[in-house]
């Protein structure tokens, strides 16, 4: 089940007016990502004030019990709910044109599965679920499954890499296994997909105990996706790295975030100071590094520190992971290694994001300066798609809460 911290996200707030007029009306789109829809929350500016997203909690008091229809909620001064819209001009979502399967090149090769045919089991978090389904020889397969729902340049064009990285990498005892890529039943779209699923939780469980091996594993992956393929992970931290229950290896996950060469390289992210804060965090518990922007931090923050506290059971003395550790970035740190990362013998590539075809439709929006209709390309909302008769994929899913009800009385 997707934690109840993480479940709710806020575009921000919208004022019809001065946002320190109390009075001023105010809306604010929040998805919720368990139900995979957003929801309009309206309201004055006093019960939304700038940047304090206290629509969160209110859409949370009622999330779970809105119709699927309902596309905006009023709420009063108190947060107490007054009205409840299922007007479709009041939905701001987006339109989202998935690519086509037929338009990758680079996925040709890729195995693929409807969506219809995965049968959710979890929701793991934000765009994760797990699910499962039968292969061609009617084996029963379960898989961890990843999406996007968001329209939002950044968050496609993590996709798209995500999804090309994780495909082109070769097999590796450290790295996530990639599985199949999910299509949309109706028109073969790609929307996401599939990777090996590992059970146990994530090593940002403090009870799961860590050994030397995995750390000399760790850096080891790492040293693999920088010198040799070009790849930066940039995400590299407690809550991405598994325990593989039948190799007792770790296991590198989430390639969202990472770039090749320096296309999408950001400062701060490099791997070796993300593997000091992790092994940092992984042995002591101390999780207040990980809320420094990473832009600025650098790893000299716990380096200095003199006393690693163990505060997870480990293997070896905590100096033998720290020595270790040291001589490792000495290494990575020595001159060229930035060289050498961008000039990587077997860097991966792969074709710019496609662009869907869906988006070249005119469509209205206002008019011109002498009354006529004004035509133009782009992106639109759904609703505006959906009117021209466009093909929009539909995410809305019942909340899990009552998914997990409706389980249990199926099967009395």
């Amino acid at each position: 089940m997707i934690n109840p911290q993480d479940r709710f996200w806020s575009e921000g707030q919208n004022y019809y007016g001065p946002s320190e007029d109390p009075t001023t009306q105010t809306y604010c789109n929040v998805w919720d990502w368990d139900q995979l829809r957003m929801t309009k929350v309206k309201g004055t500016a006093k019960i939304f004030p700038p940047d304090e997203d206290r629509e969160l909690s209110i859409l949370a008091q009622f999330a779970d019990y809105l119709s699927p229809e309902v596309s905006a909620i009023t709420v009063d001064d108190e947060g107490l709910l007054t009205g409840a819209s299922t007007d479709p001009e009041e939905d701001d979502t987006l339109f989202l044109a998935y690519i086509p399967f037929s338009s990758c090149e680079s996925l040709t090769n890729c195995s693929t599965i409807q969506h219809s045919k995965l049968q959710e089991l979890d929701r793991l978090g934000p765009f994760v679920d797990l699910v499962s389904y039968k292969n061609e020889s009617g084996i029963p397969q379960k898989v961890v499954f990843k999406f996007n729902v968001l329209n939002k340049p950044l968050r496609l064009q993590m996709a798209w890499d995500e999804l090309n990285i994780l495909k082109n990498l070769p097999p590796h005892p450290n790295i996530i296994t990639f599985d199949r890529i999910v299509l949309e039943d109706q028109e073969s779209r790609v929307i996401g997909f599939t990777t090996k699923y590992i059970p146990g939780g994530t090593l940002a469980d403090p009870k799961i105990p860590f050994r030397f091996e995995w750390l000399q594993q760790l850096t080891q992956v790492v040293d693999f996706l920088n010198l040799e393929l070009g790849i930066m992970h940039q995400d590299i931290a407690p809550r991405n790295l598994f325990i593989d229950p039948y190799t007792q290896k770790i296991v590198l996950f989430d390639f969202d975030r990472a770039a090749s060469g320096k296309q999408r390289l950001y400062d701060g992210r490099d791997d070796v100071s993300s593997v000091v804060f992790t092994l940092y965090e992984l042995i002591t518990n101390d999780k207040s590094f990980s809320g420094i922007p990473h832009w600025d931090r650098n790893i000299d923050m716990v380096q200095s520190i003199s006393e690693w506290p163990s505060n997870r059971e480990l293997d070896s003395e905590v100096s033998k992971f720290r020595n270790f550790l040291n001589e490792w970035v000495a290494t990575r740190r020595s001159d060229g290694d930035m060289e050498r990362y961008l000039n990587a013998p077997h860097r991966l590539t792969w074709p710019d994001l496609p662009t869907a075809p869906d988006y070249s439709v005119k469509f209205e929006m206002g008019t011109t300066w002498d009354g006529k209709a004004n035509w133009t390309t782009g992106h639109r909302s759904r609703h505006t798609a959906m009117k021209m008769g466009q093909y929009c994929f539909r995410w809305e899913r019942p909340p899990q809460s009552r998914s997990l009800i409706e389980a249990e009385h199926s099967v009395k």
